[in-house]
């Protein structure tokens, strides 16, 4: 009788641990289901950090409003991983360029973001005909000085072009007399600006209501200002061999007309995308050079 008291005993622990085993793996079953990244995945709100500013200009993210958009900004440059971490190797390579042409200009470091924003640190065109990292107009470079043609566009000379981008940028400040509107001001012309002041009576950026990409354009410069300063705080894992690196170069001044730079290339023990990379205003296959103005051209050191 006590054996058969057990053995009902027994099965029944086996009955409500076959349930309960049952239950659990049918929720997980579900939460699986539900789930469709891995359990390990997760994508987390972020923490706006204190004393977000802009060269030296305070973000006023206490304003509801600014808090969502400089959110907003963070989050889209903290999860957009790739390009993250693409934007921070080329920063490693360029910034060493573009620094000391915006110190020398009595242009705040933080204007080299406005560069990242703009291009991506790449050579690209836009719809409207920009180009460059700091996506000159054709007037604005030919203002500044800069030739643009078929043959030569020196908006795409990384110094050249920091260098009339400093000339906007003063002349902006000396209208606006701080660096938000300047900066502004880069995306939505001085003359746009201006209008917005007078029209909506405010004297400042963050009370301005502009248009959508001029509104994020000085908060996505704060996002990504502050991803670059601190990328490991945001996910972004790398050792220093993987971030991208200039090669040194030496200079050969040319004051002629070169009919065949793919052969000039040659003679000079290079070949014609390598002699591209290093000089890409250079735009075709030629030089025409009838002023016989001075060029330096840049090739690999070795």
């Amino acid at each position: 009788m006590k054996n058969s008291i057990k053995i009902l005993s027994l099965l029944a622990i086996i009955t409500v641990s076959s349930l309960l085993i049952f239950s659990v793996n049918k929720d997980n079953k579900v939460a699986n289901e539900e789930k469709n990244t891995s359990e390990y995945y997760q994508i987390r709100a972020l923490k706006l950090p204190k004393n977000l500013n802009f060269a030296g200009e305070a973000v006023p993210v206490k304003q509801e409003d600014i808090r969502e958009r400089m959110d907003r900004e963070l989050l889209v440059n903290t999860y957009w991983q790739s390009n993250g971490l693409i934007l921070i190797k080329r920063a490693h390579k360029y910034f060493p360029i573009i620094e000391p042409i915006l110190k020398k200009n009595g242009i705040p470091d933080d204007f080299k973001y406005l560069a990242v924003i703009e291009s991506g640190l790449d050579n690209v065109t836009s719809p409207a005909g920009a180009r460059g990292f700091w996506q000159i107009m054709p007037a604005t470079a030919k203002e500044s000085g800069l030739e643009v043609n078929d043959n030569v566009d020196e908006r795409y000379n990384l110094e050249k072009a920091t260098q009339a981008a400093c000339d906007y940028l003063n002349k902006a400040y000396k209208k606006f007399g701080n660096w938000t509107l300047t900066a502004a001001s880069y995306n939505a012309g001085m003359s746009g600006i201006s209008r917005r002041l007078d029209s909506q009576f405010v004297d400042n950026y963050y009370d301005l209501l502009l248009a959508d990409e001029t509104e994020r354009y000085l908060l996505r410069i704060v996002a990504v200002k502050e991803i670059l300063n601190n990328p490991k705080s945001y996910g972004f894992i790398f050792d220093n061999e993987d971030l991208y690196v200039l090669e040194p170069t030496k200079t050969i001044k040319v004051d002629t007309v070169i009919t065949d730079i793919a052969l000039f290339s040659k003679n000079l023990g290079i070949n014609y995308k390598i002699m591209k990379i290093h000089n890409p205003w250079l735009r075709e296959n030629k030089l025409n050079n009838s002023s016989r103005k001075l060029y330096e051209i840049k090739i690999p050191l070795d």
